[in-house]
């Protein structure tokens, strides 16, 4: 699959739903503005996805006008234990480079499961994406988004409602569909 097709299957998913079932309800700003940046990885092993997550890191210094990066790796870590693994190092970088409290990782994957809920519980599809990725947040702009936000505590219950509503097989199939339809464009 071509880095133009992952792209496509996310930024599918993100258009649908991410944002068409608003999941996140900061979303579509951004993406309307153009300052999310879809990245695809060539990382092949955990040691080079670190060196392709602090290069994002450090764009994103660099680069004011990005808002926020997703960080797609389809070629590493496919096993949803390993990316969770995965994550303490993830931190530890951020840690390492003294960008704790400058940005934030936020975890997407195809087999995402929350702590004490079945493999196919519906409400893990609110982080289930059609490939492991990490979203890099701005910690500045996520707190102002919150704060202007009428009831952020509101969104993850209102989320997994919706995910339990859907029913997992329904939620399957739009990731799915998210795969397909970039498949089908040929790119």
């Amino acid at each position: 699959m071509s880095d133009g097709t992952v792209v496509q299957a996310t930024r599918k998913w993100v258009e649908d739903v991410v944002v068409g079932y608003n999941l996140c309800p900061f979303a579509k700003r951004e993406l309307v503005r153009d300052r999310v940046r879809f990245v695809v990885s060539e990382a092949d092993n955990e040691d080079s996805l670190l060196q392709a997550l602090q290069t994002e890191l450090l764009r994103l210094d660099d680069e004011p006008d990005t808002e926020t990066t997703l960080l797609i790796h389809p070629h590493v870590l496919q096993s949803f234990a390993d990316y969770n693994e995965f994550l303490g190092a993830a931190d530890g970088l951020l840690t390492y480079l003294d960008l704790e409290g400058v940005y934030q990782i936020a975890s997407f994957h195809p087999d995402y499961q929350f702590a004490d809920t079945a493999p196919d519980a519906a409400e893990n599809y609110t982080n289930r994406s059609p490939f492991p990725m990490l979203h890099l947040l701005r910690e500045a702009s996520l707190e102002a988004a919150i704060d202007s936000h009428p009831d952020v505590d509101g969104i993850p219950p209102r989320n997994i409602e919706l995910m339990n509503k859907f029913g997992a097989e329904k939620m399957s199939i739009v990731l799915t569909e998210c795969l397909k339809v970039a498949e089908d464009t040929g790119e």
